[in-house]
């Protein structure tokens, strides 16, 4: 296995795998797949790797990180879409009177805006498999407020060790070594035995899962991989993908206590080293497998498909649609996919490549327009009605 850098356009294998972590999460909230939420581990773990790798490239290619730059690629790459599906769902909750998703929506929904669900949702108090369920239109959204976090943050962290440290990739492999340490204690301190949620949902609990992606991104874990892989590429990607699958389907969410005394991060780790094992043997057969048309299909939409997804489930349940079961999945999931490449089509791919006015000065300009629209939104959907209490019958029941 070669120790060549990753190149800066896109690899197929990785878009499986971001295949296999979407599809592990609409499972999962179908109620198929028990583990399935650990395809949002998965997410993290290719975002760590992907973006630090970017930022390492720039390093080694200027010197240093142009934060404003960074950003602003991130903005044209998340805000689009994701507004188009906030003001969209929320309109549309508001237009079928859905009162519960309807109010949800209303609270959640500028938290998403400011990058702060998870903190939002947290300090809700209630528990996260309830409060990720029925009635929060917006709740998966807290994984993309947790990314968005590591995003303002770690850059400024690899700007300030290219800026001091001779050798920048050794550093960033350390730092990121002791703060996935520092986080995976906080997770084992914190986590209380029936509701993890606080640690789940955490961005300081949540770190060494973006982290250890960032690990093999630098060049002395890279290489540390390649020796060890050797010439065993297919093995250890066999060996890695049925590992997942095990931690997959034993977990069971929050009665799985060993997954935040560890286990998340054994999952993080493994993901880790199978990014970056596909990442530096494209032609390897597993990677070829997984680079092809339905999982690379499936991962080239992953992000629109998650943002739609849960929005979906909540507004078609299988009393609406008159189907259960796997009858009911298939046509949310269908609904949801074409939702998702309707979003990449006319929005994402636009937006990113296609048109001028999304950078420099127009580009912020129109970043604060967006922004100032979805507050309006927020203030102009009106409130749901608040159900009144007839204090006379409730005088008369007591007396009687």
């Amino acid at each position: 296995m070669g120790d060549a850098e990753q190149p800066p356009q896109r690899l197929a294998g990785l878009d499986g795998l971001r295949g296999i972590a979407v599809a592990g999460v609409l499972l999962f909230h179908a109620g198929h797949l028990g583990g399935g939420f650990l395809g949002v581990d998965l997410f993290f773990a290719l975002s760590g790797y992907l973006i630090t790798g970017l930022l390492l490239r720039e390093v080694r290619a200027t010197g240093t990180v142009s934060l404003v730059a960074f950003w602003g690629r991130r903005v044209r790459r998340l805000l689009p879409a994701l507004a188009v599906m906030l003001a969209v769902t929320t309109l549309l909750v508001w237009a079928l009177g859905a009162e519960d998703l309807w109010s949800s929506a209303l609270s959640d929904g500028p938290w998403v805006q400011a990058n702060l669900a998870n903190w939002h949702l947290l300090a809700e108090s209630a528990g996260y498999w309830d409060r990720y369920g029925p009635g929060r239109v917006f709740g998966h959204l807290w994984s993309i407020a947790v990314e968005e976090q590591f995003y303002l943050v770690w850059p400024v962290v690899v700007l300030l060790i290219a800026a001091t440290a001779r050798r920048v990739e050794p550093w960033v492999a350390l730092v990121a070594l002791l703060v996935s340490a520092s986080s995976l204690a906080l997770m084992v301190v914190l986590f209380t035995a029936g509701d993890p949620t606080r640690v789940y949902t955490g961005t300081d609990t949540r770190a060494f899962s973006l982290l250890s992606g960032a690990l093999p991104a630098t060049a002395p874990v890279r290489s540390a991989v390649s020796r060890i892989v050797g010439r065993h590429v297919v093995a250890a990607q066999v060996v890695l993908l049925g590992a997942l699958a095990v931690l997959w389907a034993s977990a069971d969410g929050e009665g799985a206590h060993w997954l935040f005394r560890g286990g998340l991060l054994a999952h993080s780790l493994l993901a880790a080293v199978l990014i970056s094992i596909c990442a530096q043997a494209p032609g390897s057969p597993v990677t070829r497998m997984l680079g092809r048309a339905p999982l690379r299909g499936l991962g080239s939409v992953s992000y629109s498909l998650y943002l739609w997804h849960w929005p979906v489930f909540l507004l078609l349940p299988e009393e609406r649609l008159d189907v259960q079961g796997w009858a009911h999945t298939a046509v949310v999931c269908t609904f949801s996919i074409v939702l998702a490449v309707l979003s990449k089509v006319l929005v994402e791919d636009p937006i990113r490549f296609e048109v001028h006015w999304a950078r420099g000065r127009t580009g912020f300009a129109a970043f604060a327009v967006a922004m100032v629209a979805l507050v309006a939104l927020w203030v102009a959907v009106p409130r749901p009605p608040v159900a009144q209490v007839d204090v006379t019958v409730l005088s008369v029941s007591r007396s009687g």
